[in-house]
């Protein structure tokens, strides 16, 4: 399965606000998104999944797949296409034991020793997200930048499809992907723009410009 992660939406329920992220996601993916993470930390397992639900909704029929943050457990029940898990959440065998063979399963993970010890595992993984690449305000308990330097480094040492994510946007996004990674992740640069469709499109121009 070849995944286009080219502009990788995460989505923010608070910046969203009262746009609403299902209607955030549909304008994104209508502008040129071209893969989805629902994401909301502080929501309990009942609003999530609703949540999720919505957002399967809203990008179905388009192609682009959707996955959820952390929640594992609740991709079956949503209709999502896999799952993205953080180095502190559900180990990757596990996560990938529930989910079965054909689902898809991202990491985030920044260190050679965090590549070389999710490789041990012999879990299959479809792509890693690296970052934060920029300063970024999005994830508060995110780590140092890494700079496009940090990143192109990380991204030749890292054996499957690398994302970039932190502090991304149309300005640096075609930098971001002359390191060699297969997409960029962004959250403020489309949730909570006044306009999605046209932050999407900004950044899709970006990406594809030569």
């Amino acid at each position: 399965m070849t995944l286009d992660l080219s502009v990788y939406l995460i989505t923010d329920t608070g910046l969203c606000g009262g746009y609403g992220v299902a209607r955030t996601v549909r304008d994104a993916i209508g502008a040129g998104a071209t893969f989805v993470q629902v994401r909301d930390p502080h929501a309990t397992d009942d609003e999530f999944l609703a949540l999720a639900v919505q957002v399967v909704a809203a990008a179905r029929g388009t192609g682009v797949p959707v996955v959820l943050n952390d929640r594992v457990h609740l991709v079956a029940a949503a209709g999502a296409d896999g799952a993205h898990v953080g180095q502190g959440d559900m180990p990757i065998a596990q996560a990938r034991e529930l989910l079965g063979p054909d689902a898809i399963l991202g990491l985030s993970a920044s260190e050679p020793a965090e590549f070389a010890a999710a490789r041990a595992t012999g879990a299959r993984l479809d792509y890693v997200g690296i970052g934060p690449v920029f300063d970024q305000s999005t994830k508060p308990d995110a780590g140092a930048a890494l700079g496009l330097a940090g990143l192109a480094e990380r991204v030749a040492a890292c054996p499957w499809p690398a994302v970039a994510i932190g502090g991304i946007g149309p300005s640096n996004i075609a930098a971001v992907r002359d390191t060699g990674v297969a997409g960029a992740s962004v959250v403020s640069a489309i949730c909570g723009q006044p306009d999605p469709a046209a932050a999407t499109a900004s950044l899709v121009r970006e990406w594809s410009r030569r």
